[in-house]
């Protein structure tokens, strides 16, 4: 143990350190060498409690690590890398490492899904990926299937929007793409729980020729791509914490009676910012 630290500041020095990514050996060494100018490896090893035959390992993996530095002398000498540089340059590293590992996870997992997604279908009978009604709650896989039925619109897209208000940059790049290829956008917002940022966000849609209208209130969530497929979400009222729970739907006569009572709705609400 160190002279600057004694009992308690020193426990959670190296607690921390371990929570930052350094093994207790890693973390004792290190305690230690911020203490010093300098150490030989064997003499580091007693007072860091390392084993003198891990005591090696422990420094090469400090240096790789950027807390500790070679000082060639006579003999190998290690000192620590300052905490202000070694931290960042530390988290630096693991987050490329971290970004990396994502990047290729996301490369296998679109080739496995596209191979799972037959084995899917056979087990359905073929009746396809989709599913004429299916129940979704958890809000990723939500916010999955919005996502790929507004990135095939053709031609239309319906939507009740009320709260919770999702305001994600990826649906309103994939609003303004379906607006781009001829997609006839509407949007009925339930007008009363409107914070400011979510009216500068529908005032960019109508200009990208979103039509907006506004509604005191509306009885569910409702988003419907071509007259056929789309989602209705509602709110669960037995639990404690509400939840959405949505239902997903790929029926003609279904998306049908949902387009009717979108359209009576459509017809009483008022112009979106009167």
């Amino acid at each position: 143990m160190t002279p600057q630290l004694e009992g308690a500041s020193y426990e959670r020095f190296w607690r921390a350190l371990q929570q930052l990514g350094l093994n207790a050996y890693e973390a004792r060494t290190y305690l230690v060498l911020l203490g010093h100018s300098k150490f030989k490896a064997l003499e580091l090893a007693p007072r860091s409690h390392v084993p003198r035959q891990k005591i090696y390992e422990v420094l090469d993996s400090l240096v790789e690590k950027g807390f500790a530095r070679v000082v060639q002398d006579r003999t190998k000498l290690f000192s620590a890398v300052e905490p202000n540089l070694a931290i960042p340059a530390y988290l630096a590293r693991k987050r490329e490492q971290v970004e990396h590992e994502l990047t290729d996870q996301a490369r296998y997992a679109t080739n496995l899904m596209q191979d799972l997604a037959g084995l899917y279908s056979e087990g359905k009978g073929g009746r396809g990926t989709l599913d004429f009604l299916r129940i979704v709650a958890e809000p990723s896989q939500i916010a999955g299937e919005y996502r790929a039925m507004l990135s095939a619109v053709s031609h239309e897209y319906l939507e009740f929007s009320r709260p919770p208000y999702a305001v994600d940059p990826l649906d309103e790049l994939l609003v303004r793409q379906a607006r781009e290829k001829g997609v006839s956008c509407r949007l009925l917002i339930e007008s009363g729980t409107l914070d400011a940022s979510h009216r500068v966000r529908l005032a960019d849609y109508a200009q990208a020729g979103v039509e907006i209208r506004q509604a005191s209130s509306l009885p569910l969530k409702l988003a419907l791509f071509d007259g056929r497929l789309g989602l209705i979400a509602l709110l669960d009222p037995v639990v404690s914490k509400p939840t959405w729970t949505a239902v997903v739907f790929d029926h003609a006569g279904f998306g049908e009676a949902m387009k009717h009572l979108f359209e009576d709705r459509w017809q009483r609400a008022s112009q979106f910012g009167d």
